[in-house]
Formats: structure tokens, C-alpha cells, sequence
């Protein structure tokens, strides 16, 4: 699985728009709403590199509303709240 975050600039006014859009693409996993100079940050989680561009260049760069992103591409996880969620399973400690 590759993850990459992107880091998108969009009108101001296009906000809850663009992201609502983002998010229903396959290969989005997540798009939040940041403070600071980009306005958004969408993950996108594909099985191969050539995915990447179906899914930023292809579609999310083309959603109205959005100015610039700029793509950050993870080498490796080192969180461990995934794996910690896959095994609580909902139990209290």
C-alpha cells in the first residue's frame, strides 16, 4: 500500500466543497480541513505508484475549486494506532 498526504490550496470560498469532492474519490481515504497555508490535506492510499496519478492528477486536481497541491509521498508508518485499533476490537482495558 502506498500513502501519500497531499496538500491542497483552494478558493476560500470552495472550502467544504472541494473537500466533499476529494473525499469521495477512490483512493481518498481521509481529507481534513487545516489552519495555515494549505487549506486542505487529503491521504490517498493506492496499491501502485501509477494510481497516484489517476487519483491526484487525473481527478483531484481537476475538482473546480482547487488552486495548487503539492504531493508528499510516505516511505514508512511508525505510528502504531492502526495496529493498536485492528486488535482492541472495542474492549476496555
Amino acid at each position: 500500500m502506498i500513502t501519500a498526504f497531499v496538500l491542497i490550496q483552494t478558493d476560500a470560498s470552495r472550502i467544504p466543497e472541494s473537500a466533499q469532492s476529494i473525499s469521495e474519490i477512490e483512493g481518498i481515504s481521509e481529507v481534513y480541513s487545516v489552519t495555515g497555508e494549505w487549506d486542505l490535506i487529503a491521504i490517498a492510499r493506492v496499491s501502485r505508484h501509477e494510481d497516484l496519478a489517476d487519483v491526484i492528477a487525473d481527478r483531484l486536481s481537476k475538482i473546480e475549486g482547487i488552486r495548487s497541491t503539492t504531493t508528499q509521498i510516505a516511505f514508512r508508518s511508525y505510528s502504531q494506532h492502526d495496529l493498536d485499533a485492528a486488535f482492541s476490537l472495542g474492549f476496555d482495558s
